[in-house]
């Protein structure tokens, strides 16, 4: 509650009040400007999975495989039903317990996996041109890599950009962070779902390209994750400021939760160093610098 008391006054100090203050705030300083572009490019790389292309011209994706006819909506059912199920299950069990940039990553290595077969089988056996009543044996095993790529995306890239976003600024300027959020994540939705019929139509037989364009994205994201995303889980929204100002972005979030650990043991040792209703932070940090010479 300290923390949260000290985060509030600082946020009202800093930003100010108003409509435009959280806009200035973000703008105008550039280490909040490099979170929000590195959180908001996360729906860069959730549509580039092809989920929206999947969403929105299912019949288009299955006819390239080879389905037809009824057989088509029921495929298109239970891609929904799976996406929908493992939805709940990354909800409930899956996000809070193995975090978030872990999944991430998984989604996109199997998800890529997935859409390189699926291109491989479409550009061998070009189904689109020869449809036939049945699935053959290489068909089937396409199908059944589309729905682990559903697997992969249910448990990984569809809610957890959201997460990402919600969890990683302070509450005084959350509000335009998420507006930029959803306005980026609506953006590459529309030039996904443009662009997919034109893509069908110009990148090779069956659509195989199309497929290898989208396994190709998922793996141009893994090195994003790496590189510029920092593991948000556990750390309070008070303390997002110091996890991302580090440099070491894959450790940052062991570093930072060492940091609050050793922070909290010091405060347990002398209330003083957590007295913030009547002191202020530079006092906090004397307390600090007496307990690391002590």
């Amino acid at each position: 509650m300290n923390e949260i008391d000290v985060q509030v006054e600082h946020d009202r100090t800093a930003v100010g009040e108003g409509f435009w203050a959280p806009f200035r705030q973000v703008f105008g300083k550039g280490f909040l400007f490099r979170r929000m572009l590195i959180t908001t490019s996360l729906f860069v790389w959730q549509n580039g999975t092809g989920i929206n292309a999947v969403n929105y011209y299912s019949p288009t994706i299955f006819k390239s495989i080879g389905v037809t006819g009824n057989t088509s909506l029921l495929t298109t059912g239970v891609f929904g039903v799976i996406k929908t199920a493992l939805a709940l299950v990354w909800c409930f069990i899956i996000i809070d317990r193995f975090g978030r940039r872990g999944i991430l990553l998984v989604g996109a290595t199997g998800g890529a996996l997935s859409m390189f077969a699926i291109g491989a089988y479409n550009k061998i056996q070009n189904p689109a041109a020869h449809p036939t009543p049945n699935l053959p044996p290489g068909g089937k095993a396409a199908m059944f890599f589309f729905y682990l790529w559903t697997a992969f995306y249910a448990v990984s890239w569809n809610g957890t950009p959201w997460v990402v976003n919600s969890e990683s600024f302070p509450g005084a300027v959350r509000q335009v962070t998420q507006c930029f959020a959803a306005t980026s994540n609506w953006l590459w939705n529309f030039v996904i779902s443009r662009a997919t019929p034109t893509m069908f139509l110009n990148m090779g037989h069956s659509g195989y390209g199309v497929y290898l364009f989208f396994a190709a994205m998922q793996v141009l994201s893994i090195p994003y994750i790496c590189f510029l995303l920092p593991e948000t889980r556990n750390i309070p929204l008070e303390e997002m400021d110091r996890l991302f100002a580090q440099r070491n972005v894959w450790n940052a979030n062991k570093i930072v939760m060492a940091e609050l650990r050793r922070e909290h043991e010091l405060g347990a040792k002398n209330p003083a160093y957590l007295k913030t209703e009547e002191g202020s932070m530079e006092e906090v940090e004397d307390v600090k610098e007496r307990e690391e010479v002590a």
